[in-house]
C-alpha cells in the first residue's frame, strides 16, 4: 500500500478531521461503511482553515488484503534436533484452535472487553477518547482489536516495501497516532476495519491479531512469545502466563519480562485485574497470580537464531548449518533471485530437514580436535567431510576452529568453511596431492590396462611431447619429477598405488589420454573449489588443482557404491509454512563408472594399509576399507581420503592461508620434521571411521574382474638375433617394458645381438610386463688342445722318442 497521499486529494484542517472522524463513527455504526463513505464528503465541505492537513475520506482506501506474515524458518538435523532458526520477525503462525482460551481471553479483556459485542469500531469508546483528548493532554486511542489488527496489517504491508526510504516513511505513518495526523490515520483504520469485519469473522480477526501483534523485542505472535518466555506452545499457556504476554503488546520493549521484569509484572497484574473484572478468573486465581513474582514463571527458551547457535544443539554443526543456508541462498530451486531466496529463508516459515547425523558429527568433531586442537599455536587446520555412498547424504562436517562470522574474529575463529567450495562459504580449496592419483588409475583401467602391469618409477625428466592431450595445448619444455615415497625401478601399478610412487603415475599418464584423466575425475564430481576450470597439465596427475574435502569424499564414494556417483546433498526435505514440500537440490545419483571399474579401483586402494599408511591401524572387526594418502610437493597440504561400504570420508590437514610447508613444526604438541598424509590426516580418518561405523554390518567390497587385476595375456615377440635397439622397439611396440640383463652369454648369435629374452619369445605373459634382454657375446670358443699323457718314464707322447706310432695290423 502506498505511503504517499494522492496528489489530487482534497485537504481539511484539524476541526474538519475531528468532524470527519465523529461523522464516520456515527454513520458506520448506523448504516455501514458505504453510507459513511457517501456522507463524509458533504461534511468535509463545511470549512477550510489550517495548514495541518489530512487526506479527504473519499481518498482513503476502502479495503485491505491481509499480507502473508513473515514467519521464522527452522533447520533440523536428521534426527529432528533443532539446529538454528532464521527470521526477520520472530513469528510462528498458528490457528486460533492452537491458542489457549486463557490467552484469547487475556487479550480481549485488556485490549477490547466488548470485542464480541460491538462492530469494527466502538462508538462509545471512540467518542469518550475524542472528548478526553480534546479537553486534556491525553492521547487515548480507544481502538478496537479489529482496528489494532488493521494497524498491524498496515505496518506489515509497509515493511514489504523494497525502497528503504519509502519503507521507513510508510512504517512511521502507520505507527504514528498522535496529533491531527493521528485522527486521519485513525479514520483510515476505522474505515478499513469496517470493511474487514464484512469479510472476516470475529474469530478470524482475533486469530490474525494474535499472530501479527508484537509481544516483545523482535518477537511477534503469541506462539513465538510462548516459546520464548515459557518454553511451551501457545495452546498450553495458563492464565498467568497469558496475562504476562497480553500485557506486553502495549509497549513491547518496556514490558518485555526478560528485560524489564518489574514493569512487566506490574503490567501483568493490570491484565489479571481485567480478567477478574470480566469473570474469566476467580478472586483466588487473581490473588495467587498477583503474588507470584514474574521471574518464577519464566522459563526462557533457546532461540538459536542463525548458525552461530547451532553448536549449542549439536557441537560443531555451525559450519554445516552455514553450508545449508548457502545452498538455499544460491540454488534456483528456492527462488529466481538472490533477494527472493534470502526472503524465503528469513520470512518463509520453512522447515528444513537436513542429512546431518548428530552422533557422527560428535565423532567428527572429536577426530579433528584430537588431531590438532582448536587454537593450536601451529595454526594448522583440520577439516573432515563424510558422505554416504549411494545417496550422497552428508553425514558429518567438522573442522578444528570455532564458527565466528564477526569481522574481527580472533585466531582459531572463522566463518570460512574449509570443507566446501568458495561459493558456499568455503575457502578456495587445497591441492589434493596424491589423493588425485586414483583418477589416473581409473583411466588406466578404462583404457584396458591392469593393476599388475608394470610401469617405471624411476625419477627422470619428462618432456611435454610425451603426453597426449588433444583437448589442450601443453606447449614445449621439460620438467623433472622426484619421488616422495617408493621407487625407483619397475613395479606393478598395484605396488605403485600402494606406495604412491609419483614417477610411476607420471609414466602411466604418458601412456594415456591426459584429457580423459581429468574428464573422468569431473564425471565423479571433482572440480576446483574456486569455480575455475581444471588445469589440464601433467602436474595435475599428482594433485595440483585446488579442491574441497567434500568434493573428494563424494568422488571416492563412487568407488564404494559400485560406480554410482551422487552429488553431495545436505537437505533431505523442505516444507513451506503450509506443510507443502518444496523442490530441493537433487543428488542426481547415476552410474558414472561401471561396477567392475569401481571394484578394481577399490581393490587397488585397499593395500594402502601395507604401503603409505602402514603406520595406521586397520579398522576393527576386520572391516574392509580402502583409501589414499596425499601430500603436496613441499608438505604444505596433507590428506587422507578413504571409504568403507557405508561411509566415504576425506580429511585435510594444512595451513588454510595457503602453500605453507609443514616443516620443523610442533603441531598438537608433537615436533614434526615433515608432515605426510599418514601422520595426522590418516589417523584422524581412522579415529572417526572406527567410531562412526559402530553398529554397522561389516560388508566386503566386491572382487574385481581378473582381467583388470592380472591383465591381458599376450605373446612375447621373438627377438633373438636382433640388435638390442631393434628388439627393444619390437617389444615396446607390443606393450612391454624392456631391460637388459647384467651378464652376457655365449650363443650362436653374433656378439652384441640378443641371445634370448626372459620370458622367452613365443611364451604368453601379461601385457606391460618387463621383458629382459639377454645379450650374446658370440659363439662359445673351441676348447684349447690338450697335450698327450706322459708315460711312466716321463716321456711324453709315447715310445720311440716321439716317433709316430705305427698302429697294429688289423
Amino acid at each position: 500500500m502506498s505511503s504517499r497521499r494522492p496528489a489530487s486529494a482534497r485537504q481539511v484542517n484539524a476541526l474538519q478531521a475531528i468532524g470527519l472522524f465523529v461523522a464516520f463513527v456515527l454513520v458506520a455504526t448506523i448504516g455501514g461503511v458505504l453510507s459513511a463513505g457517501l456522507f463524509m464528503p458533504a461534511v468535509a465541505t463545511t470549512s477550510a482553515l489550517t495548514d495541518t492537513t489530512v487526506g479527504m475520506f473519499d481518498d482513503l482506501p476502502a479495503d485491505i488484503e491481509p499480507p502473508q506474515l513473515s514467519e521464522k524458518s527452522f533447520i533440523y538435523a536428521a534426527d529432528g534436533t533443532l539446529l538454528a532458526t532464521f527470521y526477520n520477525q520472530n513469528r510462528i503462525v498458528v490457528p486460533l484452535s492452537e491458542i489457549s482460551k486463557d490467552m484469547q481471553k487475556a487479550v480481549i479483556d485488556v485490549e477490547d472487553r466488548r470485542y464480541y459485542e460491538h462492530g469494527a469500531v466502538d462508538l462509545p469508546g471512540m467518542v469518550r477518547a475524542l472528548a478526553t483528548n480534546q479537553l486534556t493532554d491525553s492521547n487515548q486511542g480507544a481502538s478496537t482489536l479489529t482496528q489494532q489488527y488493521v494497524k498491524n496489517l498496515l505496518i506489515q504491508a509497509a515493511e514489504q516495501i523494497e525502497d528503504p526510504v519509502a519503507r521507513a516513511a510508510a512504517i512511521n505513518e502507520a505507527r504514528d497516532a498522535s496529533g491531527v495526523e493521528g485522527y486521519g490515520r485513525k479514520l483510515r483504520e476505522a474505515k478499513l476495519a469496517v470493511t474487514l469485519e464484512q469479510k472476516l469473522s470475529k474469530d478470524e480477526i482475533l486469530q490474525g491479531y494474535l499472530n501479527i501483534a508484537q509481544f516483545g523485542t523482535a518477537l511477534y505472535g503469541v506462539e513465538a512469545a510462548a516459546r520464548q518466555y515459557f518454553s511451551i506452545s501457545a495452546k498450553d499457556l495458563d492464565y498467568l502466563q497469558a496475562a504476562t504476554i497480553a500485557g506486553i503488546t502495549r509497549s513491547p520493549s518496556a514490558y518485555d519480562p526478560t528485560r524489564n521484569p518489574d514493569k512487566a509484572q506490574a503490567r501483568r497484574n493490570v491484565v489479571l485485574a481485567a480478567m477478574l473484572r470480566e469473570g474469566d478468573i476467580t478472586q483466588a486465581e487473581y490473588d495467587k497470580g498477583k503474588a507470584t513474582p514474574i521471574a518464577d514463571t519464566l522459563k526462557v527458551g533457546q532461540d538459536r537464531r542463525n548458525c552461530s547457535a547451532a553448536d549449542d544443539a549439536v557441537p560443531g554443526s555451525s559450519y554445516f548449518c552455514d553450508y545449508v543456508t548457502q545452498i538455499i541462498r544460491q540454488d534456483p530451486a528456492f527462488g529466481d533471485t538472490a533477494a527472493k531466496r534470502d526472503k524465503l529463508l528469513n520470512e518463509g516459515g520453512l522447515k528444513i530437514y537436513t542429512t546431518l547425523d548428530p552422533t557422527m558429527e560428535a565423532y567428527a568433531v572429536a577426530a579433528v580436535n584430537g588431531a590438532v586442537a582448536p587454537g593450536d599455536p601451529s595454526g594448522v587446520g583440520v577439516a573432515l567431510s563424510t558422505v554416504e555412498p549411494g545417496t550422497g547424504k552428508i553425514k558429518a562436517m567438522a573442522q578444528n576452529t570455532v564458527y565466528d562470522p564477526s569481522t574481527d574474529a580472533p585466531p582459531g575463529h572463522t566463518s570460512v568453511n574449509y570443507n566446501t567450495d568458495y561459493a558456499y562459504g568455503g575457502s578456495r580449496g587445497f591441492p589434493p596431492g596424491s589423493t588425485f592419483k586414483p583418477f589416473t588409475l581409473l583411466e588406466w583401467l578404462k583404457e584396458g590396462h591392469a593393476l599388475k602391469e608394470v610401469v617405471s618409477g624411476t625419477p627422470r625428466k619428462y618432456s611435454m611431447s610425451e603426453f597426449n592431450a588433444p583437448c589442450t595445448g601443453l606447449g614445449n619444455g621439460t620438467f623433472p619429477l622426484a619421488n616422495s615415497e617408493g621407487g625407483p625401478g619397475y613395479m606393478t601399478v598395484l605396488d605403485a598405488t600402494r606406495n604412491s610412487v609419483n614417477n610411476a603415475f607420471m609414466d602411466m599418464a604418458t601412456k594415456l589420454d591426459l584429457c580423459k584423466i581429468f574428464t573422468g575425475a569431473e564425471e565423479l564430481g571433482v572440480h576446483r573449489a574456486d569455480g575455475a576450470d581444471m588445469r589440464i597439465v601433467p602436474s595435475g596427475v599428482i594433485g595440483t588443482n585446488e579442491v574441497a574435502p567434500l568434493t573428494m569424499a563424494a568422488a571416492f564414494a563412487a568407488f564404494s557404491a559400485d560406480g554410482v556417483f551422487c552429488n553431495p546433498v545436505a537437505i533431505e526435505k523442505v516444507e513451506d509454512r503450509d506443510g507443502n514440500e518444496l523442490a530441493v537440490p537433487d543428488a542426481g545419483c547415476r552410474q558414472a563408472i561401471t561396477p567392475d571399474l569401481a571394484h578394481a579401483v577399490a581393490y587397488g586402494l585397499s593395500f594402502v594399509w601395507d604401503g603409505t599408511a602402514k603406520k595406521v591401524k586397520r579398522l576393527p572387526d576386520g572391516r574392509p576399507a580402502s583409501g589414499k594418502t596425499g601430500t603436496t610437493s613441499a608438505n604444505e597440504h596433507t590428506w587422507f581420503v578413504g571409504f568403507t561400504k557405508q561411509l566415504s570420508t576425506a580429511v585435510w590437514v594444512g595451513h588454510p592461508q595457503g602453500m605453507i610447508p609443514m616443516h620443523n613444526e610442533t603441531i598438537n604438541g608433537i615436533y614434526r620434521r615433515y608432515v605426510y598424509g599418514s601422520d595426522i590426516a590418516a589417523p584422524a580418518w581412522r579415529v572417526f571411521t572406527a567410531a562412526a561405523s559402530q553398529g554397522m554390518p561389516v560388508v566386503k567390497f566386491a572382487a574385481p574382474p581378473s582381467s583388470m587385476v592380472n591383465g591381458v595375456q599376450v605373446t612375447v615377440p621373438r627377438v633373438a638375433g636382433m640388435s638390442p635397439r631393434s628388439a627393444t622397439q619390437t617389444l615396446t611396440a607390443a606393450g612391454f617394458h624392456v631391460k637388459t640383463a647384467d651378464k652376457t652369454v655365449y650363443s650362436s648369435y653374433p656378439s652384441g645381438a640378443v641371445a634370448d629374452t626372459s620370458p622367452g619369445g613365443g611364451s604368453r605373459t601379461v601385457r606391460g610386463s618387463v621383458i629382459t634382454l639377454v645379450i650374446s657375446k658370440g659363439p662359445e670358443p673351441a676348447p684349447p688342445p690338450t697335450d698327450p699323457p706322459k708315460d711312466n718314464n716321463g716321456h711324453g707322447g709315447g715310445n720311440n722318442g716321439g716317433l709316430p706310432i705305427t698302429p697294429p695290423a688289423p
